[in-house]
């Protein structure tokens, strides 16, 4: 389990961090060389958003029958007057291993983003990464008006229309509209990742009923689409079920690698803009 873990957490091209996996692993880090694609904002929901303020989501990995960590999401208000007069979300994301993981390879990860919370749009990227003393620090101040990132090192770079950073990606998926998705369907949402701009992409793969231990889920199943290569066998290896109600919380998430297979489970949830979709408990 040590090797097979330690194998995991320093593939950094592609599992980047703990806290990743949730965040980010369910895309595909590829180079992004075509225009923002259009036909994505007629997904976007317009009755009511997925997410509010106060809403915490904490999540397990396991590794085999091992509990390896555990990450936690959470949704902020910002002071009024931070960003302008803008409405700002701040979006918190943290991830640490625990138990025997913890003792060979420490991780503390800590990423933040504040976006507009009308457009979806990332003002500022906070990323603070500390993987068995591989460390990172990053800061970004994003301007949608004029396309443009700066870096902490105050380098500019020229971004598409309607880019992401690490966190807020996350969540600007689930602001996609599914109900008329059809199986094969690809949703891709550009975003700045290391100082690069990627195509992350989202193929629906149908619905399903599935059990956890907190009971039973509606939910609907994506297959991101992967690099094959170091760390998955095959395109199909990454494997992301949400759940089929106005929240679109990813709740399970089954990985199979060359050196095993990992799953991440929905552990607690609060504060959600919506009922969920659980059949029983």
């Amino acid at each position: 389990m040590d090797i097979g873990y330690c194998y995991i957490m320093k593939s950094k091209k592609y599992l980047l961090a703990f806290l990743s996996i949730i965040l980010i692993m369910g895309f595909s880090k590829v180079p992004f060389n075509a225009p923002y694609q259009e036909n994505n904002d007629e997904h976007l929901s317009t009755k009511s958003k997925p997410f509010k303020s106060g809403e915490k989501l904490t999540y397990v990995l396991h590794y085999g029958i091992f509990n390896a960590g555990v990450a936690e999401i959470s949704i902020k208000e910002t002071k009024k007057g931070l960003f302008g007069n803008k409405k700002v979300l701040n979006l918190v994301g943290k991830g640490k291993t625990t138990g025997s993981t913890d003792l060979f390879y420490k991780v503390r990860d800590h990423y933040e983003s504040y976006i507009d919370s009308e457009t979806m749009e990332p003002l500022k990227f906070k990323r603070r990464v500390d993987e068995g003393g591989y460390k990172i620090s990053q800061d970004y101040i994003f301007y949608p008006d004029s396309n443009q990132v700066i870096t902490q090192d105050a380098k500019k770079f020229n971004v598409t229309e309607g880019v992401q950073d690490m966190i807020s990606a996350f969540y600007f998926a689930r602001t996609l509209e599914f109900s008329k998705s059809k199986i094969g369907d690809i949703y891709e949402i550009p975003a700045f990742v290391d100082n690069e701009v990627f195509t992350l992409k989202l193929q629906f793969a149908g619905r399903e009923t599935i059990k956890l231990r907190s009971g039973k889920y509606k939910c609907l199943k994506f297959n991101p689409v992967v690099q094959e290569g170091r760390v998955f066998k095959t395109k199909d290896d990454l494997e992301v079920w949400v759940t089929d109600d106005k929240n679109k919380i990813p709740i399970l998430v089954k990985v199979n690698i060359v050196v095993g297979s990992v799953k991440m489970e929905l552990t607690e949830y609060e504060g959600l803009a919506h009922d969920i979709s659980i059949v029983t408990k």
